[in-house]
C-alpha cells in the first residue's frame, strides 16, 4: 500500500497464525484483553468514519491513539452466528450456528430454539482460563440459554446480563419477559426489575452494564491477575435505549442517543485503565455484531454509510463493521488499516497475545493480526472473507473484488408488508427479492471504486475475467476442504422458554412450564 498524507495505511494479513504454547500457571504479564461488541452498530454510525453530527467523542479518540480498521468484517449478518464466531474462531457452518430448515435462511438464539453452542466447541475464554485468565461477560451472550449453554459453562467465571435480545414486554403465560443474570443465577427480568420504557426510551442498561465491567477491571488490576473482558452492551438494538442524561441529546433521536451513551462507557472504561495504570498492558478491540438494521430505522436504526443495505444481508452494509484496536505503548496511534480482517481473528489474535498457542485439532477461519497490530511495515498475504447466509455461500471478497455467487435481500411477501432491508437503496438484479444463483456467472464488484455495491463489472471484461478467476480457485478449495458443523438452529420448543431459570425460585419468579411439543423453527429470510 502507499502512504498517503501523514496516516500510514498498512496492507496486512497472513495465512500464517504465530502463537506460542501455553502454561498453566497466573501470568501477570500476560496482557488483559477487553473486547467491545455493540449490537447492530453500523459503520457509518461514528464520527471518525464520517457520520456527521459527530456524537462520538471518545471512540473518534479510541482510533486516534490506536489503528483503525475500515475493512473489518463480522462473520454473519445476524447476531447470534456473529456472536458465535467470534468466540470459535471459526464460521458459523463450522460451528453450527446455522439452519438447514431452508436455503440461505438467517437463524438466530430467540427463547423458543432448542440448541446453543455445541459441546464440540472450544471457545476463547476455556483457553484463556488454562493461562490464567478471570474471564467476564457483560451483557447479551445469545449462544444458548439452556442451562448447558450459558456462560459459565462455556469458560466464563462471572456473568451480568442476559442470554436473549431485550424483546418484550410479555405477559408471563404465553411468553416469559427475558432474564438477566447474575453468574449463574438471575437476578429478574426485562421489564420488571430491569426496566425498558418503550415509550420513552429510558433505562438505565448500559450504565449497570459500564459500572460491571468497569468494577471488574479494578478488582483484576488489585489481584494482578490476567483478565478478559466481553463487553457485549446492546442498547443500539431495536428497542433501543439510554439513560435519562443521554435521551433527547443526539441530533440522530433515540437511536443517537443510544450511541451517545455507548461512546461515554467506551471513554470511562478507557480511562479506567489508565488510572489504574495498567492501560500499557491491556489491547481493546471495539467492533460491533453486524451492520445497523435498516429495517427498524429511522428512529431505532443505525447508519451503513456508503455501503449496500444492511442486517440481514451479505452485501456490504450487512456485514462490514466499525472497528478500532487500541494498546497505548504498543499500537501506534493514527494509523490505518485496509486490509480485509473480521471477527474470527480477534480469538486467533487474542490466544496468539496471551502466548496460547491455537487448537490444533480444527479448521480456524481467524488469522493472528499481531503483525499488523505491532510491525507497521509488515506487509502479509491477503486473504479472503466469506459472506454466509445459513448454509450457503452467498459471496467472497478477494482484495478490492467482491463476487456475488447469490443475491437475495428479503422475500416479496415481507417487502409487501414493509419489512425492508435495503430502504432506497433498490439496485437492479442486486438487491433481488427472490434467492438468485449467479454461480456460472458471479456479480462482480470492485469495492475500491464502487464501495456502494451499485456498477458490477461488465462480464465481457478482462477485469471481471481475472477477478473471476481468482475468486473461483479460492471459492473451490474452500468448498472442497468445508465440513459444516452439526446445525444447531433448526430446533424450536416453547417449553424451553425462560420460564424457569436457576435463580427463580429464590425471587418467587418461577413460571409454569408448557408442554414441551417441538417444531422445526421458521426462518422467513
Amino acid at each position: 500500500m502507499r502512504r498517503v498524507a501523514s496516516v500510514p495505511l498498512l496492507s496486512v494479513l497472513s495465512a500464517t497464525i504465530c502463537c506460542f504454547l501455553s502454561e498453566n500457571t497466573p501470568n501477570t504479564s500476560s496482557p488483559n484483553v477487553i473486547i467491545m461488541l455493540m449490537d447492530d452498530m453500523g459503520w457509518g454510525d461514528l464520527g471518525v468514519f464520517g457520520q456527521p453530527s459527530k456524537e462520538t467523542p471518545n471512540l473518534d479518540a479510541m482510533a486516534a491513539q490506536g489503528i483503525l480498521f475500515p475493512d473489518f468484517y463480522t462473520a454473519n449478518p445476524l447476531c447470534s452466528p456473529s456472536r458465535a464466531a467470534l468466540l470459535t474462531g471459526r464460521l458459523p457452518i463450522r460451528n453450527g450456528f446455522y439452519t438447514t430448515n431452508g436455503h440461505a435462511r438467517n437463524a438466530y438464539t430467540p427463547q423458543e430454539i432448542v440448541g446453543g453452542i455445541s459441546k464440540d466447541e472450544i471457545l476463547l475464554p476455556q483457553l484463556l482460563k488454562e493461562k490464567g485468565y478471570v474471564n467476564k461477560i457483560v451483557g447479551k451472550w445469545h449462544l444458548g440459554h439452556r442451562p448447558q449453554y450459558l456462560p459459565l459453562e462455556n469458560g466464563f467465571d462471572e456473568w451480568f446480563g442476559a442470554p436473549n435480545c431485550h424483546f418484550g414486554p410479555y405477559n408471563n403465560t404465553v411468553r416469559p419477559n427475558i432474564p438477566v443474570y447474575n453468574n449463574s443465577e438471575m437476578l429478574g427480568r426485562y421489564f420488571e426489575e430491569f426496566k425498558i420504557d418503550k415509550k420513552t426510551g429510558e433505562s438505565n442498561l448500559t450504565q449497570m452494564y459500564l459500572e460491571a465491567g468497569l468494577d471488574f477491571i479494578s478488582r483484576q488490576a488489585e489481584a494482578k491477575r490476567p483478565f478478559f473482558l466481553y463487553w457485549a452492551a446492546d442498547a443500539t438494538h431495536s428497542p433501543v435505549y439510554a439513560s435519562k442524561p443521554f435521551l433527547g441529546k443526539s441530533q440522530r433521536g433515540r437511536y443517537g442517543d443510544a450511541v451517545m451513551e455507548l461512546d461515554y462507557s467506551v471513554g470511562q472504561i478507557l480511562k479506567k485503565l489508565q488510572r489504574l495504570g495498567i492501560d500499557n498492558n491491556t489491547f481493546v478491540f471495539f467492533t460491533s455484531d453486524n451492520g445497523a438494521a435498516l429495517m427498524s430505522g429511522p428512529n431505532e436504526g443505525g447508519s451503513n454509510g456508503p455501503f449496500l443495505c444492511g442486517k440481514e444481508t451479505t452485501f456490504e452494509g450487512g456485514m462490514r463493521e466499525p472497528a478500532i484496536a487500541w494498546w497505548p505503548g504498543r499500537i501506534k496511534g493514527g494509523t490505518v488499516s485496509f486490509q480485509p480482517a473480521n471477527v474470527m481473528d480477534l480469538f486467533t489474535t487474542s490466544l496468539a497475545l496471551a502466548g496460547i498457542g491455537p487448537p490444533g485439532d480444527r479448521m480456524l477461519d481467524g488469522l493472528d493480526l499481531t503483525p499488523v497490530l505491532f510491525n507497521h511495515s509488515h506487509t502479509l498475504q491477503s486473504r479472503p472473507i466469506f459472506f454466509y447466509r445459513g448454509n450457503e455461500l452467498m459471496a467472497v471478497r478477494l482484495g478490492q473484488y467482491k463476487a456475488h455467487y447469490w443475491t437475495w435481500s428479503n422475500s416479496w411477501e415481507e417487502f409487501k408488508q414493509g419489512v425492508n432491508f435495503c430502504p432506497g437503496q433498490e439496485v437492479a438484479g442486486v438487491t433481488t427479492h427472490e434467492q438468485k444463483e449467479h454461480t456460472q456467472q458471479p456479480i462482480i464488484f470492485h469495492l475500491g471504486r464502487d464501495p456502494g455495491e451499485k456498477y458490477p463489472l461488465s462480464v465481457l471484461s478482462k477485469e471481471y475475467q481475472d477477478a473471476s478467476n481468482w475468486i473461483s480457485i479460492v471459492v473451490q478449495k474452500h468448498k472442497e476442504t468445508l465440513v459444516p458443523g452439526m446445525p444447531q438452529l433448526n430446533m424450536c420448543d416453547m417449553a424451553v422458554m425462560n420460564w424457569a431459570p436457576a435463580g427463580c425460585e429464590k425471587l418467587r419468579k418461577c413460571l409454569k412450564v408448557p408442554k414441551s411439543e417441538p417444531w422445526k423453527c421458521d426462518w422467513p429470510h
